[in-house]
């Protein structure tokens, strides 16, 4: 028969108590994970998972990119509910467990159509139901969108007055989102992308530069590939967002306030209000120069929304201010074959047949080293190229 010491008999009587206790108080919530359907306006099926911290807090919802679904999102919300947050991640129509025709069998003509007619009122969808669960903080929701979850969630805070925060992880926005974003100096923005990415980085540097708040932050990373898949290679991204959500969210007050003095616009929006008046190349070009000599990492503006402003401008039958616009667009990414063709397209329009074929054949040489482009647009830059110098050595 063996002794107990009297230490022992401490232990077992703090233990007892400790159990007793257990009993009597109840248990801590958990965190759990259900599967939700929701109806769009035009009555389609839609799948989501809900992530519920069971106890109050601030709710978020999680947008996928556009070659993924909500179950990119799995690890991030399971953290985010841990920290108390009640998450939604939906999929969009085509996507995932929805309903709709998948995405990508879509006619592409008819895919923006989606994305800018229904996809919204899918997220609605989902944000109305978040809202409506028991527990959440109606005045405290955040927002967080991969790729083309970007431009939703700057859109549905644009919608919803509730969005208290946004983040962004390599994606674009329309004229819409950065209008709001520019209305909007209360609005802290998250964003993060990577240099392997493409534009990405530059693109993202942009629309942080159409906000004036000051907490906004960009993380770059060099090799982390796009949205949600960074989190896979750079496993800070996680922990960085979370802690952002709890010092511009959870820790915000419900109703923001801002300064009364109006910010002064940001070299972003200075350059793209130039720009889009009428003869505003020329000051643009003043503008983006000035801004170089300051800061050369500046980014006024992504190679593909100069691109459209400039055929913009060649519809318009202004070939010389299409000309200045082109060319920024070539200094500015000079190693992209089609800011060279699209500059000999406005030489083109300009009667210029010299300077039209000096630009096609620098797009040729350019060409053979642009890694970034797929093989059809690079088929078609080439097809261009060539064209336009087999016409144009007639005269």
């Amino acid at each position: 028969m063996s002794c107990m010491s009297t230490p022992d008999i401490g232990r077992v009587s703090v233990l007892t108590i400790a159990l007793g206790l257990a009993s009597v108080l109840p248990a801590a919530a958990q965190p759990t994970v259900s599967p939700v359907t929701l109806k769009a306006p035009d009555g389609i099926t839609l799948k989501a998972s809900y992530y519920s911290p069971g106890k109050p807090g601030p709710g978020l919802v999680l947008l996928h990119q556009c070659n993924r679904d909500r179950t990119a999102w799995v690890a991030f919300a399971k953290a985010a509910s841990a920290r108390g947050y009640h998450v939604i991640a939906p999929d969009y129509r085509g996507y995932g467990e929805s309903g709709g025709h998948p995405y990508t069998a879509i006619p592409v003509q008819e895919q923006r159509a989606v994305v800018v007619e229904k996809w919204p009122g899918d997220v609605d969808a989902a944000f109305s139901w978040l809202l409506s669960q028991q527990g959440v903080d109606k005045d405290r929701i955040g927002a967080a969108g991969a790729s083309c979850g970007v431009n939703q969630s700057a859109l549905l805070a644009r919608r919803h007055p509730e969005v208290k925060t946004v983040m962004l992880l390599s994606g674009g926005v329309t004229p819409e989102g950065r209008e709001y974003l520019r209305q909007s100096p209360w609005l802290p923005v998250l964003a993060a992308a990577s240099r392997d990415d493409g534009t990405t980085l530059e693109d993202m540097r942009w629309i942080l530069g159409w906000s004036s708040n000051p907490a906004n932050r960009l993380v770059e990373y060099s090799a982390a590939g796009h949205g949600t898949d960074m989190f896979g290679v750079e496993q800070a991204l996680q922990p960085l967002m979370l802690d952002w959500l709890d010092a511009h969210l959870r820790n915000a007050p419900a109703k923001p306030t801002t300064s009364s003095t109006p910010a002064r616009p940001s070299p972003v929006m200075e350059f793209w209000t130039a720009l889009t008046q009428p003869g505003g190349a020329t000051k643009a070009r003043q503008l983006y120069d000035d801004a170089k000599k300051r800061n050369p990492k500046v980014v006024l503006f992504p190679e593909g929304e100069v691109n459209t402003f400039g055929y913009q401008l060649l519809q318009e039958d202004k070939p010389d201010d299409a000309i200045v616009v082109f060319q920024m667009n070539v200094d500015a990414y000079p190693q992209s074959a089609n800011t060279y063709d699209s500059l000999s397209d406005a030489y083109v329009a300009a009667r210029k047949p010299a300077e039209a074929v000096r630009f096609a054949e620098k797009a040729l040489q350019v060409l053979a080293a642009d890694r970034r482009l797929p093989e059809e647009l690079k088929t078609a830059i080439r097809e261009s190229a060539e064209k336009k110098i087999r016409e144009l050595r007639k005269f």
